[in-house]
């Protein structure tokens, strides 16, 4: 805006004077440069408005008729592209009909010629007064607006960040009841092993006194097949037992085919029982793990166990071994009937089962297992033609 006028108080400004009239143009030039004022002048409609677009002047006084146009409709033309200029209409005809028309128009004042010069004067200042304030209230109604903005922007962060932090901590309460339930699981299966082993020592002694007793060379395989089985059962029941309550022996250079080739062993009569296809693929020597070898094979364990009750007529096991971005990444596959959408997550808590004689401790025990180590158990995709879960864990650089 420039200083203030000592005499007046209204701010200095660039004006424009639009006047086919040479008298009247020179003299309120006059008038109003002497008050500070930057003042050019104009004879028509069409150079008033070059004027206008080159200069953005504050202020424009303007003649109702001119020989190109008349004053209402550049007076139009200026409020809508230029909204800053304000403009003051002259005019030699006191029709109120006209005056009304300027006003609503955009018009800031009106003139009436001949008009004395302090009027004119007093007409303009008031007018750059009115405009400053103005201005300004647009100037504080946009900052009004950019801060509401803002304040709207940082709530939205806001909300998003408790929505997170909420959605972690009810993930952190969820894994905390989930490792209370397995913890819980731990004292249930000291006790269970102890109630289990009686009648399992009782069952192996019984059947050891029939078979000494038995001649039939078929019988005597069947019972020496039931000996087995028990033994078997023994030996799951250590494993629980070990895994509950056994220190962990915690190897830098584990290497995950080994592992998956001594979970597999376990599995070797059913997979030769059922007729499984078994593909084992790694795209390069698998990286070095650091863990505990027995809790990675538990976790192939469970994975392959829930895969061959998936086939029991047949199908195909596809184990793949990645490295990708120093990580060693194992998908384990099956031709299986799939896991329900909905259920993606679910079969991941403690004791869920969809199986009758299930017990629901498998795949959390798995994913228990995988996060000890920094990595993660997911359901990578299922569908009715079979499930792939991805097991991930960093590799050692040591």
């Amino acid at each position: 805006m420039g200083r203030d006028d000592a005499d007046s108080g209204a701010p200095i400004a660039s004006i424009i004077i639009v006047d086919d009239d040479p008298a009247v143009l020179e003299l309120v030039s006059f008038l109003l440069a002497q008050r500070g004022h930057r003042v050019t002048t104009a004879t028509d409609a069409r150079t008033a408005l070059s004027l206008i677009t080159a200069e953005k002047p504050e202020l424009v006084l303007m003649d109702y008729l001119l020989p190109d146009q008349d004053g209402l409709s550049l007076l139009q033309t200026i409020r809508e592209q230029f909204p800053a200029t304000y403009v003051i209409m002259f005019s030699g005809q006191g029709d109120q009909e006209i005056v009304v028309k300027l006003m609503k128009a955009g018009a800031a004042e009106y003139l009436l010629k001949p008009f004395n010069n302090r009027t004119l004067l007093e007409r303009v200042d008031g007018v750059l007064r009115l405009r400053e304030i103005e201005q300004a209230n647009r100037a504080l109604q946009t900052e009004r607006e950019r801060l509401l903005l803002e304040i709207e922007t940082w709530n939205r962060e806001l909300q998003e960040r408790v929505r997170e932090k909420s959605e972690a901590l009810q993930q952190a309460q969820t894994e905390i009841a989930q490792t209370e339930k397995l913890a819980a699981l731990g004292y249930l299966s000291a006790g269970m092993a102890h109630e289990i082993r009686n009648p399992l020592n009782s069952i192996a002694l019984f059947t050891q006194l029939i078979r000494q007793g038995v001649d039939d060379e078929e019988l005597c395989d069947y019972l020496d097949k039931t000996l087995k089985e028990v033994d078997r059962i023994d030996g799951i029941i250590r494993k629980l037992v070990d895994a509950a309550g056994r220190s962990r022996t915690i190897a830098p250079d584990v290497k995950v085919d080994q592992v998956i080739h001594s979970a597999l062993e376990v599995f070797a009569p059913q997979i030769e029982a059922r007729r499984i296809a078994v593909s084992l693929h790694c795209d390069a020597p698998p990286l070095p793990i650091m863990a505990d070898p027995a809790e990675l094979e538990q976790i192939f364990t469970n994975l392959f166990l829930n895969a061959l009750e998936e086939m029991p007529q047949g199908g195909r096991l596809a184990i793949e071994v990645t490295n990708p971005e120093q990580r060693v990444v194992v998908r384990v596959s099956d031709t299986g009937g799939g896991i329900p959408e909905e259920l993606r997550e679910t079969v991941f808590e403690p004791f869920f089962t969809t199986k009758s004689r299930g017990t629901g401790i498998g795949l959390p025990v798995v994913r228990r297992i995988a996060r000890l180590y920094r990595g993660d158990v997911t359901i990578e995709q299922t569908s009715p033609r079979g499930t792939t879960f991805r097991v991930s864990f960093p590799s050692f650089q040591g």
